[in-house]
């Protein structure tokens, strides 16, 4: 006669199909002894349970104190939005507009570089610094963008508009600036950083493109 051998996958089965199995056989929670996930002391099936619901509750704390974070500088970022929105709407003189907008970049989002230009301006607007001459591929670039760009500076022309000319950029957001549904651009905002991970790839561009969106609709007053 052989003796059949149960495996660890039936036993798991078993007790996954019954419940009630260690109702009981509730002295079986005492003497199954197993060993401790952070030591190599045994310990009993009931102290393990526990243990693995501390586990999960620890887990549970720490998702949402993350999630508090989160809610938390939203909140400012919204305030922040919101100031920086009313400043531009108080503005009665159009061609103050583009400092205005460079200006709370800098000083309401705390970003320490920031640039802009701007073409297909009115007449009456050429002379302002933002108009300066830009390159081709740089009108090219904005108008294949869908979203801001962020990463890092590889050499963007556009990154030689910032105060340091780029030097010491070590990532940067491109922001296209659109007239509503106009799928050209009539201006680039460029941000830049020397910490590497300020603007980084593959982070999100939600809170960006609010940016470039108000900005463009403020802008607008300028172009043709």
């Amino acid at each position: 006669m052989t003796e059949s051998t149960i495996g660890a996958d039936e036993v798991a089965r078993y007790l996954r199909n019954n419940p009630g199995f260690f109702d009981t056989h509730a002295e079986l929670l005492a003497a199954i002894t197993v060993p401790h996930p952070h030591g190599g002391r045994a310990i009993s099936l009931h102290e393990r349970q526990l243990e693995v619901l501390r586990e999960k509750l620890r887990a549970h704390e720490m998702k949402l104190a993350e999630l508090l974070r989160i809610g938390q500088e939203n909140d400012a970022i919204g305030e922040k939005l919101q100031r920086w929105t009313r400043q531009l709407l108080l503005v009665a003189d159009p061609a103050q507009l583009p400092g205005i907008v460079v200006d709370g970049l800098r000083t309401v989002f705390s970003v320490p570089q920031v640039a802009m230009r701007l073409w297909g301006l009115r007449e009456e607007h050429l002379g302002l610094d933002c108009a300066r001459p830009v390159p081709v591929d740089v009108i090219t670039l904005a108008n294949g963008m869908m979203q801001p760009f962020c990463g890092p500076n590889a050499d963007f022309q556009a990154a030689s508009w910032l105060p340091d000319g780029g030097a010491g950029t070590r990532s940067i957001a491109l922001l296209p600036l659109r007239k509503g549904v106009d799928p050209n651009a009539f201006g680039l905002i460029v941000l830049g950083s020397a910490d590497a991970d300020r603007f980084r790839s593959g982070m999100g561009t939600a809170f960006l493109e609010r940016i470039a969106e108000i900005a463009s609709a403020a802008l607008s007053r300028l172009a043709e």
